[in-house]
């Protein structure tokens, strides 16, 4: 299977390539992508550097432009696929129908990968995107249980690709309206989700501190509590007299120890989330799924997760806890 890592900026890249990444995904530093935060992504030259960097060590390089637009702005998201085939991106990640038939227009020869923000979820759909706009991929949503992935896997006509590590959302992708009902920004249509023009943290003399988006309070963090981004999914809300993480806690998808039945099943690649996060998080966390793929490609009989490999996801999960997430349901 292949390994697909974060790349929010070129240090991120390199690393992820010098870690193991067989294939990196990033975005041009606009709204075409859907982790479009201040200081993250990639000017022109950085992302030609970064398919250089990439290339010379075996690695590919994946452009997300996986953003709605509406009809104005087209033309920017059509711009950015014609730099993504001049620059040799190995392929684009798109979820906006209009974008996905732009590039098999214009550019056939460069592959389409169906983002996971186009929430394909059914052998129909996979189907319709393949024929329609010659998608050779597409990213699963992670709403899935692993019956439904495995039943997908045998038939869909296009390779997948799942995401096996990294922060989770309770949201089907591509359809969340949490963030847009405060702030009136989409995620889905301006690439971010709690934009940070909207966020403001406030500290108090105790050593407490309060993060609030678009002056809706969204936590209130105690002196030696770790905060995490503000965003309205992961937020703790009084309901009932009970204050508690009302929709979704704080916590990372981990499915290290489902590896042998995702190579079963077919799936083509394994994606790691996380393009907003540093380096030490990209090389740290490809680095350990390297050596789990590189392990079970040599003996998948005797495969086993290390538990020094759990250790290290954990420290890197956000709130320091993962989960199966939908995996693990028992119903289809």
């Amino acid at each position: 299977m292949q390994l697909v890592c974060p790349a929010g900026n070129l240090p991120a890249l390199q690393a992820a390539v010098d870690a193991g990444a067989n294939a990196v995904y990033a975005g041009f530093r606009d709204q075409t992508n859907a982790r479009a935060f201040p200081g993250l992504n990639f000017s022109d030259q950085e992302l030609q550097a970064g398919i250089r960097y990439a290339h010379a060590k075996g690695a590919k390089v994946y452009l997300a432009l996986n953003t709605y637009p509406d009809s104005v702005r087209l033309p920017q998201w059509q711009a950015a696929v014609d730099r993504a085939a001049d620059f040799g991106c190995d392929a684009i990640i798109a979820a906006e129908i209009a974008v996905l038939a732009y590039a098999a227009r214009r550019h056939p020869g460069l592959p389409r990968h169906l983002s996971v923000q186009g929430s394909a979820t059914t052998e129909p759909a996979l189907r319709f995107a393949h024929e329609r706009f010659g998608i050779s991929r597409a990213v699963l949503p992670r709403v899935l249980s692993i019956q439904q992935v495995e039943r997908l896997c045998q038939r869909s006509p296009v390779a997948i690709e799942v995401f096996a590590f990294g922060s989770l959302c309770i949201m089907v992708e591509g359809r969340c309206q949490l963030s847009s009902y405060v702030t009136g920004a989409s995620p889905n249509r301006h690439g971010v989700c709690s934009p940070a023009k909207f966020v403001r943290w406030d500290e108090f003399d105790d050593g407490s501190r309060t993060a609030r988006l678009n002056d809706v309070l969204i936590d209130r963090f105690e002196p030696s509590e770790p905060a995490g981004y503000p965003t309205v999914c992961k937020g703790r809300f009084e309901v009932g007299g009970e204050t508690f993480h009302a929709l979704e806690e704080p916590t990372s998808l981990n499915t290290m120890e489902l590896l042998p039945r995702l190579a079963r099943a077919g799936v083509a690649a394994l994606k790691i989330e996380g393009r907003q996060r540093g380096v030490a998080y990209v090389s740290a966390i490809t680095r350990t799924w390297r050596t789990a793929l590189d392990r079970y490609a040599s003996h998948p009989e005797s495969w086993a997760v290390d538990e020094e490999w759990q250790r290290s996801l954990s420290r890197h999960a956000e709130g320091h806890q993962t989960t199966l997430g939908p995996y693990h349901r028992s119903w289809h």
